[in-house]
This record gives structure tokens, sequence and C-alpha cells, in this order.
């Protein structure tokens, strides 16, 4: 086996018993009933204006008319038409209207009111209470499509089973004249299932256990001008569908993402960067105040563009970190032309202070509370968690206290993957071009605190040239087109020791049991308070410990030597706070100091212990080979970064050095005279 190869193999084993900890405790972001993709034979719906109509209003007149006498007259005029027409013959509750639906192509018109779907909040019978059906970690049953039109109810404000081409649009002026609103009392407030065709346009959907508006197994869907708000988990969640669009959309107040195109349609699984089609469009939303504006596990093929993700605590995130969600790893994504600013939030202190563990009616919601359901980094543009040829060109990303981008790579176990052919099978050629970092599309200067923050992991990932504060200091640059690389190509299994080690404690993060990671930076951990720094501190002080004995006992003599151990010494001191400024030239400095002063020390105590002086000059000249490699350039051909080889050989190197410790020199004695 190449030496290349049991190094890697070395670091895995180190690794495993760890992720799989990790993974048994890491939450489930969206569980759902096993599903399979729509076979992709749908197209997008069209918006229409003639077709069977059902009308759905409320009866009080007064109210009606105050609702619309600001309209424009037009407008005005055609909403008055309508009430007459809904008093006499229409529905009162959406879900009345969506029963009588005949046949595919029907239109449900709903005039401005509160609906609060009564008839829906009844009591279960009693078959529906006792469902025979696994319960998730968030506390509801898994059902199956049966089971939801059997109990539509059980879970839904408003159901639609597997209707087709159905069109539900508000007659309002803006979509806040029509309000759906669960108000905490059911997982989603409509929830559209294996409906082809379905159009959502010009209402609000809100307060909810889980999600405003729910579209699954669907081929063929849009959401337009439609507002979701105030919910524990997500505003708009589309599972498993495909030929979907999001247009001109807003969600705000969320506890998980305001928009989730999670497991999108996995057209270009087997395909480079040159891909078939987009299984998602978003574009034209407004995704704001949530825990994050976006996020997609398994959000294959999604082109977002031209949208404003802000005011979030990340802004945008997808990933390949969760079981069960078909199309795992994440792929294919293109983001393009979004505004993403300010994405700083601090929501967490709402799990801290216990009000997120208030019920959902008395959190605040309403009055801007958040209670983030998962670990996430804020101060981030665009954080990827594993993903594979994703494509970010032309965005403004400005504003943020963390970095523009995040990158890092899913072991398979965290997403219960047992092939371990499959371990490492994320953060593979994805491409960021030409992207405005601190600009605002005026032109306002609103730097970010960094451009890029790579834990290192993957195959032909590249960076615009113009990134500058980046960590490591040195990124492969992307040529003129996605996939086209201005020079070699790194191919890494494992991220960079002591980011893993921080990125490992950032996912004990639980909202359900308020466990927020005291040595993650991510939640406030500042100084030594990071583990990251802690974890350099220990290993620094250490390693200066067994230099400091070393001299003592071996160099003091030598001016070669002590010079050597001051070096060392100097750099595992510096050490210590370039990793808190690690996307400066600080951890490229200190490794320079470190390993000229282990080659130095090395060449000193290679005159009385060869073959352990040598061993010096190496641990030397591999720290000098890591600072080459994230100051300079990184080195392709390397599955390991030199930070693990130069790890693996310090093992060898201090157990070494314990023993020369030990070993007493034999006392010279004088001969006596003759």
């Amino acid at each position: 086996m190449p030496w290349s190869r049991r190094l890697a193999s070395a670091a895995v084993a180190t690794l495993t018993a760890a992720v799989l900890l990790l993974s048994a405790s890491t939450a489930l972001a969206h569980e759902e009933r096993p599903v399979a993709f729509p076979d992709g034979s749908g197209s997008v719906p069209v918006f229409r204006t003639q077709g069977p109509e059902l009308l759905v209003c409320k009866t009080d007149r007064a109210d009606f008319e105050r609702r619309v006498a600001v309209f424009p007259a037009d407008l005005k005029a055609r909403n008055l038409e309508l009430f007459e027409r809904c008093a006499a013959k229409g529905y009162r509750h959406l879900q009345e209207a969506v029963d009588q639906v005949r046949g595919p192509g029907s239109i449900i018109r709903i005039l401005p009111g509160t609906y609060l779907e009564e008839p829906s909040l009844a009591e279960p019978a009693e078959a529906c209470r006792r469902l025979q059906a696994r319960w998730s970690d968030l506390g509801y049953q898994i059902l199956s499509f049966e089971q939801q039109r059997q109990c539509p109810h059980n879970q839904n404000l408003v159901a639609i089973m597997g209707v087709r081409d159905l069109q539900i649009e508000g007659t309002g002026a803006a979509p806040q004249d029509v309000i759906i609103d669960a108000r905490y009392r059911k997982l989603n407030a409509i929830r559209a299932d294996t409906s082809d065709g379905v159009y959502f346009r010009n209402f609000t959907a809100q307060r909810t256990t889980f999600n405003s508006l729910y579209v699954l197994a669907t081929d063929g869907f849009v959401i337009d001008r439609v507002l979701t708000r105030w919910n524990d988990e997500y505003g708009f969640l589309t599972f498993a569908s495909d030929h979907g669009l999001y247009k001109d959309c807003e969600s705000y107040g969320n506890g998980d993402s305001g928009i989730y195109p999670g497991s999108a349609s996995d057209l270009n699984d087997d395909r480079g960067h040159d891909v078939r089609r987009y299984a998602i469009e978003i574009t034209g939303c407004k995704s704001h105040h949530n825990m994050t504006g976006y996020s997609g596990t398994a959000g294959d093929s999604v082109w977002a563009h031209d949208n404003e993700f802000y005011e979030n605590m990340s802004g945008v995130a997808m990933d390949s970190l969760f079981p069960g969600h078909p199309g795992l790893p994440q792929n294919h994504a293109k983001f393009e032309r979004n505004d993403i600013r300010d994405n700083n939030a601090d929501y967490v202190k709402y799990i801290r202070d216990g009000t997120c563990a208030k019920p959902p009616a008395e959190r605040g919601y309403e009055q801007g509370v958040v209670c983030p359901q998962i670990g996430t980094a804020p101060g981030t543009g665009i954080l990827t968690a594993g993903g594979n040829y994703n494509v970010f060109s032309g965005n403004w990303i400005h504003g943020h206290e963390r970095a523009a981008f995040q990158l890092f790579g899913a072991p398979a176990f965290l997403r219960g993957e047992e092939d371990l052919a499959k371990m490492f099978d994320t953060s593979h050629h994805n491409a960021y071009i030409g992207n405005r970092l601190g600009v605002s599309p005026s032109g306002e200067r609103r730097p970010n605190e960094a451009d890029l923050w790579w834990d290192g992991q993957g195959t032909a990932n590249c960076w615009q040239a113009d990134a500058v504060t980046t960590s490591p200091a040195t990124v492969p640059v992307c040529g003129s087109r996605p996939g086209e690389l201005a020079g070699p190509a790194t191919g890494r299994v494992l991220g960079e020791p002591v980011k893993l080690a921080k990125l490992m404690v950032c996912a004990e993060y639980n909202a359900r049991e308020a466990r927020v990671p005291a040595g993650c930076d991510w939640f406030g951990a500042t100084g030594l308070g990071r583990v990251d720094v802690q974890v350099t501190l220990g290993l620094s002080v250490f390693l200066g410990l067994v230099t400091g004995l070393l001299w003592w006992r071996r160099l003091r003599g030598s001016v070669l030597g002590t010079l050597g151990a001051v070096a060392v010494l100097a750099g595992l001191a510096l050490d210590v706070p370039a990793v808190a400024y690690d996307h400066t030239v600080l951890p490229a400095v200190a490794l320079v100091l470190t390993g000229a002063g282990w080659v130095a020390a090395g060449l000193a105590l290679r005159r009385s212990r060869a073959a352990f002086g040598w061993t010096t000059v190496a641990v030397g000249a591999l720290a000098l080979v890591d600072a080459f490699d994230k100051a300079v350039l990184m080195l392709p051909l390397l599955p390991l970064g030199p930070g693990w080889i130069r790890g693996l050989v310090s093992v060898v190197w201090v157990l070494w050095a314990v023993v020369v410790l030990a070993h007493r020199e034999p006392t010279r004695t004088a001969e006596a005279p003759a």
C-alpha cells in the first residue's frame, strides 16, 4: 500500500469512532415517509384566468368592505362582485372548497379575510387517533399517503391530496389580504401531497408547529407572491418534487429556513457541470429574519437567482448531513445574482434563556423571536456542509461578521450511510466565480470579515482569484467557466485536524435539549473559550514542554540548538492566536518559525542522536511544507493535508523524545595517572 494511502487510512481510523458518536446525536432536519422522485414527465404550471371556479369568503359584509376599501378601483369592484357570488354560492373555508374539486384544472379564489379553518380543528375520529405509524424525533407521526388522505387534519389545517392542476389564489391587493392561520395548532398550514400542477398565488400562511406551505412528491408546482411566517421550522418546504418555481415570495420568522427545497429531483447526479435542466427555480424572493434564509438538505438541481437573503443567522445553507432525504449527497445547485447581506442575527439567545422551551404560541414569534432548530454558523453568507458541483456566480455577498463562504465536508456516516467507499463523497467540484464580495448592489463597500473558510476537504473545488482573506490563505483558483481550474486541483479526503475538531464540537448543538456547545465560536465562544484554540493551546504547551526539556538536557550547549528551541517556542506561542485569525498569514508564520526551529534543533541533535536528530529535521521540514501549502500553493496529489502527515509523524517524534529524555548518558571518568 502506498505511504499516502497508509497515512489516510490511519487518519480515518482515528476519526471513525468520533464520527459515529457524533452521528448518533445529530438531529433530524425533516422526517417524512419513504418517497421517490417524480418521473419528471410534468411541467411548470402556468397561471390561469379561466377554468372551473370555486369561491371562498366569510359572510361579514361590513368587515369585507372595510378590507377592500383601500384597493384600487378596478380591484375593489372585482372583489365586491366576487363577494356577492360567494355569499350566495361560495364556501366559508378553504378546505371545503378543496373537498369539492371534481377534476383537474379547477381554480379556487379566496377573498380577503382571515381563515382559521375551524372545522379542521375538530377532534379526530377514533380511527384517526389510533393510526399505526412511527413517531419522529420531533414528536409527530410519519404517516403514509393513504393515512394522510384518511385523516387529513391530524397534521394539516388544509390538505390537498392527489388533486391535479389545482390553482389557489387570493384576490386581494397583497398577500397579507388573505391569511390562512394555523394558530400553532397544526404541523402544516397547507399541505399539497402528490398534487401535480398545483399553483399557489397571493396569500399568507402562518403560525404552525412545522411549516406554512408544504409541497411533497409533486411534479409541477408554482409558489407565486405567497408570504409565510412565524413557524417552528420552515416557511416554504418542498420535498421530493420536480418542475417547481418559487417567484416573488417572502418568508420570515422561521426556526429553520424561510425557503427549503429539500430533496429536489436529482436530475444531474451522473453529470459534471453540464446540467440537463434544473428541477426547482427560485427567483424574486425575500427571506429574512430566519435561522437561515435558504436551506436544502439534498437541495439538488436548484437554480436560485435574483433573490434577497438578509438578516438571518446565515444567508444560504445546503448540506448532505441528514438521513432520510433522497438524492444525497447534495449536488448541482446554482446561485447567481442574489443579494446576500447582513446575516449576523443572534437567535441562539432564545434557546439559552428558555424562551424556546415555552409552547410555540407563547414564544413571541410575532415580536421577532426565532428558535433556531439546527446549528448553523452565524455571520455567513453561503454555507455548504457537504455538496458537489455547486456553482456560485455573480452574487453580492456583504456585511457578514464571519465569512462570505464556508465549505466543509460531511462524512457519509452522518446521514446513516454505512458504505465506507462513500464516506468522503462530498465537497467536490464546487465553483465560486465572479461574486462581488464586500460590495452591495449599489456599490457601497461593506466588507465581510473573511472571504472564505474551508476545511480543505474535497476534489477540484475552486474560488475566484480576488478572494483575498481566505482560510487557508491560498486556495485553488477557478478558470473562466465552472469546471475549469487555473492551476492544479487538490483532492483531500479529510479537512484540517483543528478545523474538524471545531466542527465536531459545533455539531453538538441541540435545540430540543437546549444544548449549546460552549466551545464553538458559532455560538459566541471567544478566546480561550473556543475549542479550536483550546486544542491548539494544549498541543503548543505540550510540545513546548518537550522542546524545552530537550534544550535543557541536550541542546543548551549548542548555539544552533538554542536558536532552534527559541524559534520553536515562538512559533508554538504564535500558533494559538493564529487559530482565531486563520484567514491571515499568522498560521503560516507560526509554522515557518516552528519548522525552521525544529530543523535547526534537529541538526544540532544529530551529532549525539543521529536518527532522532534527522527525525526532528523531518518534523520541521513537514511544518515548512505545511506553511507552503497554507500560504503559497495547496499541494496537489495529497490525500491528506501536510498538517495530518506532520501530526502523525509528530506522535512518533514525541514518543521518541520521551525515550531520549529518559535515557541518561554514561558518566565519563578520568583515567588514573601512570
